[in-house]
């Protein structure tokens, strides 16, 4: 069977427009190694997290080579904004419980030649260290034929920053030295193995003025 290229829907692509102005200008996005994102095909991108913005700003980088799906907290799906993000391809996750209705979704997606970011972390980190989850890990193992691509994204929690001053986002892809998930290793080390390779780079941060909150270890997907 053919591969399928992914097309970006309308409201995708005006959402990114909408708020471009926001990371591209205000905070001078610089992207590098954009042509590391395959232009079709099932991807994995896995991405850290520190502020509401990573995914737009990944978004936002990406947008002349793919559509970035994601998997995002099912509160999100409200009326009005629960349309919208339908219309971008985001799926709709209940955090901390094994969503496997979730998962299968984005299995399907996968197969279907999707390209979906994935935060190992889970959520936004808050200036804690989070342990890796193993959601990303089973994705791999569950769709072996993705290719797996890294994105560190940092500057993005001081985009809000007051007084205001110009942040300075940086969104980096790059193909993890150790390549995807290996014969030895389990779903939920990979995650870790690409989690400690962004962060070298990209270290946890957040934004001036908030406070940290208590470490999680939950290792749930």
């Amino acid at each position: 069977m053919a591969k399928r290229v992914e097309h970006v829907t309308f409201t995708y692509r005006a959402a990114m427009g909408l708020t471009a102005p926001v990371v591209r200008w205000w905070g001078r996005l610089d992207v590098v190694g954009l042509e590391l994102l395959p232009l079709d095909g099932p991807v994995l991108l896995a991405v850290n997290r520190d502020s509401y913005w990573d995914p737009i700003a990944v978004g936002i980088a990406g947008l002349s080579r793919r559509q970035v799906k994601a998997l995002a907290k099912h509160s999100l799906w409200k009326p009005g904004l629960g349309r919208i993000l339908d219309g971008m391809g985001q799926i709709p996750i209940t955090r901390g419980s094994g969503d496997a209705h979730a998962m299968a979704r984005a299995i399907e997606e996968l197969r279907a030649g999707a390209c979906l970011g994935i935060f190992p972390e889970g959520t936004r980190s808050l200036g804690r260290q989070l342990r890796p989850r193993s959601g990303f890990g089973r994705l791999a193992q569950a769709v072996p034929e993705a290719q797996i691509v890294c994105c560190r994204v940092t500057g993005t929690v001081d985009i809000p920053r007051l007084p205001p001053r110009r942040p300075r986002v940086r969104v980096e892809f790059f193909v993890p030295a150790g390549g995807g998930l290996q014969p030895e290793e389990t779903p939920s080390e990979l995650s870790s193995r690409l989690t400690a390779e962004i962060r070298t780079k990209a270290p946890v941060a957040i934004a001036a003025g908030r406070r940290r909150s208590p470490a999680r270890v939950d290792d749930r997907a």
